[in-house]
């Protein structure tokens, strides 16, 4: 399998995930919960626009609420399917400024693995927070969504 078609099977896992989890909170959500996944989604949109070129506009910790966060779930994925169906390689490097002004260089490949990467970090997170306030957390695993058919295997 090539790099592309790799990421093309993470980030389909992570849309998944990242359903899974807005659809649990419809219902069980805290505050903390619902910070957590407005933070996945505003850096995914942050990464997406180092990645494209586009000025950054969206805030590393932006204040979306359930509704924000259901529109991010639903124009992201296409957004990253859109790149990710351009790509010939990912092996280019982009040059970006962090939140904090630092300029960096990284691989296109290392990026789109820290979003995936990134996701996956506070999905547990949230599980965390969710369980904390009596509540089952969405089921999110990898394995689990291969099994369900969510994500295709090979």
């Amino acid at each position: 399998m090539d790099s592309i078609s790799h990421f093309r099977r993470l980030f389909a896992y992570d849309d998944w995930a990242n359903r899974e989890v807005l659809t649990a909170l419809q219902t069980d959500s805290t505050a903390g919960s619902l910070e957590l996944l407005a933070h996945i989604f505003g850096a995914q949109r942050i990464w997406f626009q180092r990645l494209t070129g586009v000025p950054q506009n969206t805030p590393v910790w932006p204040e979306f609420d359930l509704q924000q966060c259901s529109q991010q779930a639903v124009e992201l994925p296409k957004q990253w399917n859109n790149y990710l169906n351009q790509r010939t390689n990912l092996d280019d490097r982009i040059s970006y400024q962090n939140s904090r002004g630092e300029s960096f260089s990284s691989r296109v490949e290392d990026i789109l693995m820290h979003v995936i990467m990134h996701g996956a970090y506070h999905r547990g997170q949230i599980a965390t927070d969710t369980r904390a306030s009596g509540h089952t957390p969405a089921y999110t695993d990898f394995i689990h969504s291969i099994r369900q058919g969510h994500v295709p295997s090979l």
